[in-house]
């Protein structure tokens, strides 16, 4: 790339920088980090460990995001003038090296662009994922447990942490379902796009025959319930059941009666929690799943709502939402995004960051 058309490059890069910036409002997050800092400085503040993890979980998250944006935008500046010094000396090194600069900071700073287009109502809150086999039986299941492995890998990357719930293991391979929660500020803004079916095409590994196999797995994404939603539950509207955990476990686990399946009558809806060792930790987790998918269910009774006045009649973005084909050639591809890759084990390995956030994109531009 010339030296002109690098600093055209910059300068809109740096304009999208300056957008990033308004949206983000810096001045406003060093305000709220000294509020943060002065809250977790009181001596009895780990009284209330809830309120303690939340205040030291939401600082550093709040002063990571302001050292990434004041580094970002001091690379920004420091740009220019590598570059006016590669042209000066015509030296060929160093305009390689102000191009690879460049194209590093186009991709951080695209990165941080799509966080500011996570303005939804629970986009800020954590995120509970779980995962089901569908339809294509052993296969389904052995596809599930893969899917386990890309998002728990793509967490990983992310430096996120994440606490596997529930899972209920298939007879031969693979899983029936699974459930764990990600904890990390935006987690259920960044991955509810990951909602719907994936489909993938493969050669069955369970095919004596060696055929070629379409199965199918659901994701589904839900906000962490805070204190501020007001989710009652009376307990007379509970079912609980205990029962031994099933499955691979560690001493204990396996040998008492600690699994927790708690059904809400009034909706039918079952959440069960194994992976506890005790009982009352379990139930615990359980309460929490079952929260957020009342939550959940509240926040779609009110769009459906709001959709019957607007006359909406548009059918949801989440169902079969991306197709991974192993066999006869490799491609993963987003359905609704049109993003694309021939390289699918990193996809498989928890490289989806280029599809969520083609997604994320996609999904403010069909709002």
């Amino acid at each position: 790339m010339a030296a002109p058309d690098m600093t055209e490059a910059l300068a809109a890069l740096d304009q999208t920088m300056r957008s990033v910036e308004t949206v983000l409002d810096l001045p406003a997050k060093r305000k709220e980090i000294a509020a943060l800092e002065e809250e977790a400085a009181v001596p009895d503040l780990w009284n209330d460990q809830d309120n303690a993890q939340r205040v030291t979980s939401r600082l550093s998250f709040v002063q990571g995001e302001v050292r990434k944006t004041e580094a970002l935008r001091q690379r920004l500046d420091d740009l220019p003038v590598l570059i006016e010094l590669a042209e000066a000396e015509d030296d060929a090194d160093s305009f390689a090296e102000a191009a690879k600069e460049l194209d590093e900071l186009t991709k951080s700073v695209g990165e941080l662009e799509v966080r500011t287009l996570l303005a939804g109502e629970y986009d800020s809150r954590e995120a509970l994922m779980t995962i089901r086999a569908e339809a294509g039986g052993v296969d389904a299941a052995d596809w599930a447990e893969m899917l386990l492995r890309m998002y728990t890998r793509y967490c990983e990357r992310h430096n996120w942490s994440y606490d596997v719930l529930d899972t209920s293991y298939a007879e031969e391979a693979g899983i029936k379902s699974a459930t764990f929660a990600i904890k990390a500020p935006y987690a259920y803004g960044t991955l509810s796009v990951e909602q719907g079916t994936h489909r993938l095409v493969r050669i069955s590994p369970f095919d004596n025959q060696g055929r070629r196999q379409t199965s199918f797995a659901g994701v589904e994404v839900l906000p962490v319930v805070e204190q501020t939603d007001h989710i009652e539950i009376p307990e007379d509207e509970l079912r609980v059941d205990v029962y031994r955990s099933s499955g691979p476990g560690g001493q204990g686990v396996n040998t008492t009666d600690s699994a927790v399946r708690i059904t809400h009558i009034p909706t039918n809806i079952v959440v069960s929690c194994q992976n506890e060792r005790s009982q009352i930790q379990n139930r615990a987790s359980a309460m929490t799943v079952l929260q957020s998918k009342l939550l959940d269910r509240r926040r779609q009774e009110e769009q459906a709502k709001m959709d019957a006045l607007k006359g909406d009649s548009t059918g949801s973005w989440g169902n079969q939402m991306r197709s991974y084909v192993l066999h006869p050639y490799q491609m993963v591809k987003d359905l609704r995004t049109e993003t694309e890759t021939g390289n699918t084990a990193a996809v498989l390995d928890g490289e989806i960051d280029e599809f969520v956030e083609s997604a994320i994109r996609w999904r403010r531009t069909s709002a």
